[in-house]
């Protein structure tokens, strides 16, 4: 498995974010807010940063000076960088990391799906801020997802199939939303559920 940057990263406390790539305004504009909020908090955000908004998400946390983790749909050897980014890794603050061989040079969809399981495993929570009903993301949520991650999600009526599954909603503007991001333990209480008895 090819990395570049600081492999630190992966014993922090991990956020993963995933977005499909269509995705209503309402939601693009919550996700921004979080992302901002984020910044505020311990967790190192791990994804693909692939989806447009992904894209935008990791541009406002690299501004902030916060730490990602970037996996690729293709080997992670021989990748071209931005400046952004190889100033981010020289920083110690990034992570390039992907589960494919070298000779995978190419991202596929099907790669991709690959990819965001990889995501998810490398994750402590996960958040989605939108996953369209019967999509490749509909389907990790239910099927590696609910029941096994902390596992958020944005209040909006296009969100109702991932609260049906048991994602907690976070509310940009609300101070426990802040709250919640900023302790890694609450989120493993969350994801233990309530206790027996």
């Amino acid at each position: 498995m090819a990395q570049h940057g600081n492999q630190a990263l992966l014993e922090t406390q991990k956020l993963a974010l995933l977005c499909s790539r269509a995705c209503p305004g309402s939601i693009i504009v919550q996700t921004l807010d979080v992302v901002r909020s984020l910044r505020e908090t311990p967790w190192t955000v791990v994804s693909g940063f692939q989806s447009p908004l992904e894209q935008e998400c990791l541009a406002i946390l690299l501004r902030g000076e916060h730490p990602a983790i970037v996996c690729p749909a293709r080997s992670a050897k021989g990748m071209r960088i931005s400046a952004a980014w190889n100033s981010a890794v020289s920083a110690g603050r990034m992570l390039i990391t992907s589960p494919f061989e070298e000779t995978v040079r190419r991202a596929t969809a099907a790669l991709a799906q690959k990819r965001n399981r990889f995501v998810v495993r490398l994750a402590d929570a996960v958040f989605i801020p939108h996953a369209a009903p019967g999509g490749s993301l509909d389907r990790l949520c239910r099927d590696h997802i609910a029941g096994r991650k902390s596992f958020w999600t944005l209040d909006d009526p296009a969100n109702v199939h991932l609260t049906a599954l048991g994602a907690t909603v976070l509310a940009p503007s609300s101070q426990d939303m802040v709250n919640l991001l900023a302790s890694p333990s609450a989120s493993r209480d969350q994801a233990a559920g309530p206790p027996n008895g």
